[in-house]
């Protein structure tokens, strides 16, 4: 009976600890982004985030050309302990103009620790998809439609031939294009800027 009493106390100790980790590293880090970024700062990211993406993969100026919308977030932020979260804010854009602004924000349970920061770009290549996106009161990746995640051919090139799915997404980290990620689960909802 007393053996059991400890456990209980170790992991209710543990939970406790792993709590007051999780909120020490997620002020920490998104102390300094706490604030609502403006519209102009945002557009700003955006067009840096589009640039890098168009100078580290061959064929990405055409790819965007046949979209028929880009959702673009420049910096979307992770932190974990454990039990993790992550927030980034971008921008929609249609024809080359910022048409609408969104949040994301996912969660996530697991082995996992520390905190990284990542560019996410989703390409809608059908018209359906990007009205069924942009209708909705908070699209979730996976649940309300999914996002074929796009890694680059060897000489860092997008074959569009073979690109058939509705929305297509890609993920930047400071090195580059990021594999062997997930976009499910993560929501999008509209902000009002």
């Amino acid at each position: 009976m007393r053996v059991l009493s400890m456990d209980v106390s170790k992991r209710f100790y543990t939970a406790i600890v792993s709590a007051v980790c999780l909120t020490l590293i997620l002020g920490c880090i998104l102390a300094k982004h706490s604030y609502a970024a403006t519209a102009e700062e945002i557009d700003v990211s955006v067009d840096v985030a589009l640039e890098r993406f168009q100078k580290e993969v061959a064929g990405a100026n055409e790819f965007l050309k046949s979209a028929k919308g880009v959702l673009v977030f420049p910096s979307v932020y992770k932190a974990g302990f454990v039990v993790g979260g992550e927030y980034g804010e971008g921008a929609l854009r249609i024809d080359g103009k910022t048409v609408d602004y969104y949040s994301t924000v996912a969660g996530s349970w697991g082995l996992q620790l520390g905190a990284q920061k990542k560019t996410v770009i989703l390409v809608f290549m059908q018209n359906e998809a990007l009205k069924k996106f942009r209708n909705s009161q908070g699209w979730k990746a996976g649940v309300d439609g999914s996002v074929a995640l796009i890694t680059v051919g060897v000489e860092g090139s997008i074959d569009t031939t073979k690109i058939k799915d509705p929305i297509v997404g890609f993920v930047f980290g400071q090195k580059g294009l990021m594999y062997n990620l997930t976009l499910e689960g993560s929501k999008y909802t509209k902000l009002k800027k």
